[in-house]
Parts: structure tokens; C-alpha cells; sequence
């Protein structure tokens, strides 16, 4: 598995500033786990004073605007995001995909401006309910990963891909480990032809109704680096022990 396990937590529409205590809690415990690599990705508003509060886990965005500035009312650039303090950005979220109609260039286009901009991205890809039934599954997400990628020298290491099946995704509903074997296979396959050999450092999470219930089944799957954890990561009493179940086990 290359590098240590990656656990980032989608605050998603979700937090005021009353929510920074569990944020301390949350980085307090991924302190004494420190073979994990913590993440959290609040709301905008709460980006700056996260990044003060947290010493352990780094702090990112749901989402940035592929330009660095301009006439864009309501948006915000990577290099704004990297002022308030954020380390990495998550872009192509799947409910990105759905309610903003961003396409995969699209998502290319932001993450190539938040590298630019000096900070990690999480590109996101994963199929619909129909598109599985369907067959298409692994064709409709490896054509995601190939077309939603980012380019440039040296980008790979600060590039990370999340696999979360929409029909997984807040639902309860969980594919089987073998299924999410197959498919994380089948994304670093893809890796693989889209980067040639740096392909295998790219780390690929696992991100669909994760909880600590399922966690420990879910990382133990092929090629999984670690989860993009949506609700449970609201409270360090769901989210720890999902941060657990990716430690080593001579963590504590």
C-alpha cells in the first residue's frame, strides 16, 4: 500500500462555528494515531478558523473554481482557499456531478488549478445505480478517472482519487468488499496507463455510507488507501474509530 492510510471527513452543507470543538476532538484523537493521515474538509466559512484550531489533521475544501480570480459572484479560486489555510481541495464530488452539472473536464480544470495553486486534490468518481445494474460500472468509472485526472510534472505525489458509488453515498447501502476490490483494481489500472509508473503512489479511497461499523472490512479491501467518510465524520466519536480501523495495529 503506498504511504500511510489516508481518512478525510466531508463536513459536506454541514457546521457553524460551535462545531470547531468537535474539530479539536476529532484532531486531538488522529494525534495518537499517527501511522493514519487525518483530513478534514468543513464548509468555506469554517476553512480559516479549522486551519488555526487543528495541529494534526490538515484542513481542505468540498470545492474550488478552476480560475485563480475574476467575475465569478459566489465562487471560490485555490489560491483564495490556500490563503485561509487549506491544504488540499475535494473536487467531482458526485453531488457536484449531479446538482452543479460539472463534467469531467470541468473537474480536471479544478484540480489542475488547485495544484497550481500549491495544494493536494481529491478527485472524486463513482457510477449510478442505473450505470451498475447496467453492466458499466468499471467502464463508466475508469472513463471518469481517465478524463477527470489532472496533468502536469510533478503533480502526481499531491493527487489522490475517492471511489464512492452514488447509490452508496448516504444511503446505508454498501457494496460488497469484493466489489469494491474489483473496482479500486480496475482504478489503478487506469492510474497506471494515465501516469505510466507514479500511477502506484496514487493513494485510492473508499467513500459510500462508511462508518465504523463497516470501516475495518471496507480498508482491508485490495488497493484501498484509506475513505472519504461523509456523515460520520460530523463527530469524533463516529469519526475515531474510523481512524482506528486504518491505524496499524501497534498504534496505541
Amino acid at each position: 500500500m503506498p504511504n500511510r492510510p489516508y481518512i478525510v471527513g466531508n463536513w459536506k452543507m454541514n457546521g457553524t462555528r460551535a462545531m470547531l470543538a468537535e474539530a479539536r476532538a476529532i484532531d486531538r484523537g488522529a494525534a495518537r494515531y499517527p501511522s493514519v493521515r487525518v483530513g478534514v474538509a468543513p464548509p468555506f466559512t469554517l476553512v480559516s478558523a479549522m486551519a488555526e484550531a487543528l495541529q494534526t489533521a490538515s484542513v481542505g475544501a468540498q470545492d474550488c473554481h478552476a480560475e485563480a480570480s475574476g467575475a465569478f459572484t459566489g465562487n471560490v479560486s485555490a489560491p483564495m482557499l490556500g490563503d485561509a489555510g487549506a491544504s488540499f481541495v475535494i473536487v467531482g464530488h458526485s453531488e457536484r456531478r449531479a446538482m452543479h452539472g460539472e463534467t469531467d473536464s470541468m473537474v480536471r480544470a479544478k484540480a489542475e488549478a488547485a495544484l497550481a495553486a500549491g495544494l493536494e486534490v481529491i478527485v472524486c468518481v463513482g457510477e449510478t445505480e442505473a450505470e451498475r445494474d447496467a453492466g458499466q460500472a468499471e467502464a463508466v468509472v475508469t472513463g471518469q478517472v481517465a478524463a477527470s485526472l489532472p496533468q502536469g510534472e510533478g503533480i502526481v505525489p499531491r493527487v489522490t482519487v475517492a471511489y464512492e458509488p452514488v447509490w452508496a453515498i448516504g444511503t446505508g447501502r454498501v457494496p460488497s468488499v469484493d466489489d469494491v476490490g474489483a473496482m479500486h483494481r480496475a482504478i489503478r489500472a487506469q492510474l497506471l496507463e494515465s501516469y505510466g509508473d507514479e500511477g502506484a503512489i496514487v493513494r485510492i479511497l473508499y467513500g459510500g455510507s462508511v462508518n465504523a461499523g463497516n470501516a475495518a472490512n471496507l480498508l482491508a479491501a485490495d488497493e484501498v488507501g484509506g475513505a472519504l467518510v461523509g456523515g460520520a465524520s460530523l463527530t469524533a466519536d463516529a469519526f475515531l474509530p474510523i481512524v482506528l480501523a486504518a491505524a496499524s495495529p501497534d498504534a496505541e
